[in-house]
This record gives structure tokens, C-alpha cells and sequence, in this order.
């Protein structure tokens, strides 16, 4: 045999062998989807719909009981049962209607309006969102994540609403609240209780209360991304000590994420993100989902973290599903999760079946 043949024969082997490798990459591709809890429901109930969706391609529900880790073994042991994993979904820095935080109203979160989240919510009711620099506040929510992480049968805690309050609305949200956002508007910047600022000034000697305009302040912007990253960092030793996986639902991309929501997900210890690429939010069509895709691979280079695609489902027509998914998996995703299980019409889930054939 000569050099020409034996190169020829090591090209198809290569060829073959990238190519079978790709095809498993494709047959790894995971489907989640995200379900509240509701205690109305019967155990019956359950069964069904988890067995309805297992049969129909999903592979992982995130579940959110509230915190609640009785109600959360309840239903990893129907989910398992059926054969899908299971991710404790909770509310993290927005905690609405906790009742231990609501005994504390220093915990909360201020505006540089100096108003409360405690008692003035920006945008709607339910926006009462918690500070991560105090230390009673962020234990409070790490204390959430162990009791989550506890459980049996749970393969990760999924951290949600792991950031500040809006600066800045999604460009197709903002008719609803009748809002012009074109700068850091003071109702919307957070937080400015006295214990971010007594840190902030101890570390660099100057008060953001007192700046004309703290917006543009690179150290204070950095501040409060760093503390979001402190928690998140501190429930990743949480959840591995548990040996659970962490896992998060963020903004788009990271330099959106930071300028939105003072959320730099690609510097978190995290495993998993679950980026909300919610395109009819930004008023963009569906290839923006895989160019969004792309960016949050691209941006997770040498991490190690993972990244599966959030979609928004109430925006996709059963006929687009197709493209959807292909926009994620073509783009870099390890997965698709659909917002949220109960928007999932059986149309929906026959794509989605169809999709896993080889």
C-alpha cells in the first residue's frame, strides 16, 4: 500500500468517525421544559402529564414548588418514575411573597430612588426582589438552594431570577408599561440600601448616592455583577456538595444579560445556563434564536459550562418548531428547553417527538 492510499484511508476513517461522532452529539440533544408546581393537581394528574411529555420527547422537567423540598420529592418520584429527569427550578434574588424575607424588610433591595422593593415594586406586583450583599438575605437564598439540593432524585438545582430588576425591558415589552428606556432610569437601578453602598465606598472611597451620574460608574456597575457571581458561586459548592449539578435560567447573552440585568452569566461556576431566547420579546424573528445561540456558545469558550437554548413557546406556531430546534442545535446548543409545559399543544409535541428520530 502506498502513501496516497494509506492518507486516503486515514481521511475516510477521520471522515466516518467525525461524522458518527456527530450524529451521537445530535442523539445527546436534550429537551426540557419548565412546570410550576400546583398542589390543586392530584397525583394522577401528574402521572399523565408525565408520561404524556416522556412519550413525546422531553427528556428534563424543571420544577418549581417554591422552595418547598417536601413538595419537590413528591414530584422528582412521579417525574422519575415516568423516566425524566428532574431540576428544582426556584426563584433566587426575587423571592414575591416569601414569607420569612417579608419579616425582614431591610432585605430588600433599593432603588437609587431610595424606595424598597419590600414595599415598591418596579414594573409589577410580584417584582420583590431580595440583596445580595447583605449576609441575611443571600443565606436566606442559599439556605433555599440546600434544602432544594437535599432531595433525592433531583439531578440540579435551577436557579431563576439569579440577577438584579430590569434596568432595561426587552424592547417588545416596553408599549405594555408605556416606558421609554434609554438610559439607567432611577426607578430601576438597584441597590443602593446603606449596606452596598458602606461596601462600595470602603472598597473604592467614593459614594455612589453622591455621583451625578453612578450609571456610568465602571467599579459600581462591577460591584453588583460581582455579587450576583458571589452567590451564584456559593450555591454551585452548595449543590456539588449535595452531587447535584447547578443550573440557571439567564438573559440572551452575556453582554446583554450585563447591561439588562447586571447578569455577566459567562464568569459564574455554574454547569448548565439556560439562556431565555425569547425572540418575540426583542421584536426579532427565529433566526435570531440561533445567532443568540452561537454568541452564548462562543462566549462560553473553555468555561466548561454547557448551554441549552430557553424558547418561548406561546410565540412558536407548531409549523416553526422545526426550525427552531434546528436553529439551536445547529448553532452549538446541547438542548432546547420550552417555556413552558402547560403552552406545549400535543402539535408542539409531535414535532418535537419527530425531531428525535435518527
Amino acid at each position: 500500500m502506498n502513501l496516497t492510499s494509506k492518507t486516503l484511508i486515514a481521511f475516510i476513517l477521520l471522515f466516518y468517525g467525525l461524522n458518527a461522532m456527530a450524529q451521537t452529539a445530535k442523539a445527546d440533544f436534550k429537551y426540557w421544559t419548565w412546570l410550576t408546581y400546583d398542589q390543586k393537581k392530584k397525583d394522577k394528574e401528574y402521572n399523565k402529564l408525565f408520561h404524556h411529555l416522556r412519550e413525546n420527547g422531553i427528556d428534563a422537567v424543571l420544577i418549581n414548588t417554591n422552595g418547598n423540598p417536601d413538595d419537590l420529592k413528591k414530584m422528582a418520584g412521579l417525574a422519575g418514575k415516568e423516566g425524566l429527569e428532574v431540576h428544582a427550578w426556584i426563584m433566587a434574588m426575587n423571592r414575591p411573597g416569601d414569607k420569612v424575607a417579608l419579616q425582614h424588610p431591610d432585605w430588600y433591595t433599593v432603588s437609587r430612588e431610595g424606595k424598597s422593593c419590600y414595599d415598591t415594586r418596579p414594573y409589577v406586583d410580584y417584582y420583590q426582589w431580595l440583596c445580595p450583599t447583605r449576609e441575611a438575605s443571600r443565606n436566606h437564598v442559599l439556605g433555599l438552594v440546600k434544602g432544594l439540593a437535599e432531595v433525592e432524585g433531583v439531578a440540579s438545582v435551577h436557579l431563576d431570577y439569579i440577577r438584579f430588576s430590569d434596568i432595561f425591558l426587552p424592547i417588545g415589552l416596553l408599549p405594555k408599561y408605556n416606558l421609554t428606556q434609554d438610559t439607567e432610569l432611577p426607578e430601576f437601578d438597584f441597590c443602593y440600601c446603606d449596606v452596598c453602598i458602606s461596601e462600595f465606598e470602603d472598597m473604592h472611597h467614593k459614594n455612589p448616592r453622591e455621583m451625578e451620574h453612578p450609571e456610568l460608574d465602571i467599579e459600581w456597575r462591577q460591584f453588583r455583577l460581582n455579587k450576583i457571581k458571589a452567590v451564584v458561586d456559593d450555591a454551585y459548592k452548595i449543590a456539588h456538595d449535595h452531587n447535584k449539578i447547578l443550573t440557571a435560567a439567564v438573559f440572551p447573552y452575556p453582554e446583554m444579560a450585563g447591561r439588562m440585568v447586571r447578569q455577566r452569566w459567562d464568569k459564574w461556576q455554574i454547569d448548565e445556563v439556560l439562556p431565555m431566547v425569547y425572540h418575540n420579546f426583542y421584536n426579532e424573528e427565529i433566526d435570531w434564536i440561533g445567532w443568540v445561540t452561537q454568541q452564548g456558545v462562543n462566549d462560553l469558550k473553555d468555561t466548561g459550562t454547557g448551554l441549552n437554548t430557553g424558547v418561548f413557546i406561546p410565540a412558536i406556531q407548531p409549523e416553526e418548531m422545526a426550525q427552531v430546534i434546528d436553529q439551536a442545535k445547529q448553532n452549538g446548543a446541547k438542548g432546547i428547553a420550552f417555556f413552558d409545559a402547560n403552552a406545549l399543544t400535543d402539535e408542539h409535541l409531535a414535532v418535537i417527538k419527530s425531531s428525535k428520530k435518527p
